[in-house]
């Protein structure tokens, strides 16, 4: 057993201004962060696994409005929500994810529900949520989706018959956590409402075991937040930690890599969080701003939006 353990989080990244940013809403996006990071680390020093300290993170960015996740999911192009998250525990490489689900509260407890009891890795749309009722996870109706600002996101959408990246043209709206437990297990989480105004059931990176989020024991656990095409093209989580398994690379040297050099060359914006198995913590983007938080047992405590 190790003494050491960490956790970060992101709540996504993109064109986060700080012209457009007023102080009592990025106190809330603060708060809002600093009470999944809370979740996650108290879950960790009682001695909590990863899984449950990323699955608690992310249940609370979840159920915070001003996310892209859960209950601030966006707006598709028939005005419904389509939700996708995915879970990853680094011990045995285990993976659950949830793709296009519509009426579940907390679609990370379902990603964690097909790893631990479908027999399967992926589910989507009406089997998943069949899934999810025998699993007792807790439905919502259309009206606990919907949000002011995202109502207003998707009509200016919809006049311009855009899909849009959340609440700006690049407003990449993810939540995720990565964590290192006591026993030396990486977990990592990561759960979207998508693209506002998105058409025909798309799907992102964020279900995608490998792309969006990944989490080995040897190497890392990885969460990302970014143009979701490209960040699967890129097979980004995986990529990191081939880079450290096969290459030597440290955590930093895999993420600066990967975010300022591979992902900007085919023009893929956004960044991620990561840890790796020693407990360091990388939080990298190539975007103008992104949600993120961490906390370490050595001390390491930060929230920030903005470089």
């Amino acid at each position: 057993m190790t003494n050491n353990f960490s956790i970060a989080i992101h709540g996504g990244a993109g064109t986060i201004l700080r012209s457009t940013m007023t102080p009592e809403l990025q106190a809330q996006y603060e708060t809002g962060l600093e009470a999944a990071l809370d979740k996650g680390y108290k879950i960790l020093e009682a001695g909590g696994s990863s899984l449950e300290a990323v699955e608690g993170a992310v249940v609370i960015l979840e159920d915070f409005p001003l996310f892209n996740a859960g209950k601030g999911a966006v707006f598709n192009n028939v005005g419904g929500h389509e939700m996708d998250a995915s879970i990853m525990f680094g011990e045995g490489l285990e993976a659950g994810a949830v793709c296009g689900v519509s009426h579940i509260k907390n679609p990370v407890k379902l990603a964690r529900a097909i790893m631990e009891h479908s027999g399967h890795v992926i589910l989507c749309g009406e089997g998943a949520e069949q899934f999810a009722k025998l699993q007792n996870i807790t439905f919502e109706d259309d009206a606990y989706f919907y949000t002011e600002q995202r109502y207003k996101q998707w009509q200016e959408a919809l006049k311009e018959d855009k899909v849009q990246l959340d609440h700006s043209d690049k407003k990449f709206g993810t939540v995720g956590a990565v964590a290192l437990d006591k026993y030396g297990n990486l977990a990592a989480a990561t759960s979207t409402g998508g693209m506002t105004n998105k058409k025909f059931g798309r799907v992102g990176d964020s279900p995608i075991p490998g792309a969006g989020t990944y989490a080995n024991n040897n190497t890392c656990a990885v969460s990302c937040t970014g143009h979701g095409e490209l960040f699967i093209r890129s097979v980004v989580g995986y990529d990191i930690s081939c880079l450290i398994e096969y290459k030597g690379l440290s955590l930093k040297e895999a993420c600066d890599l990967v975010v300022y050099d591979k992902l900007v060359k085919m023009g893929g914006e956004g960044g991620l969080i990561a840890i790796d198995k020693h407990g360091n913590i990388e939080m990298p983007f190539n975007s103008e701003g992104m949600y993120r938080a961490c906390r370490s047992s050595n001390g390491r405590y930060e929230v920030k939006i903005y470089p």
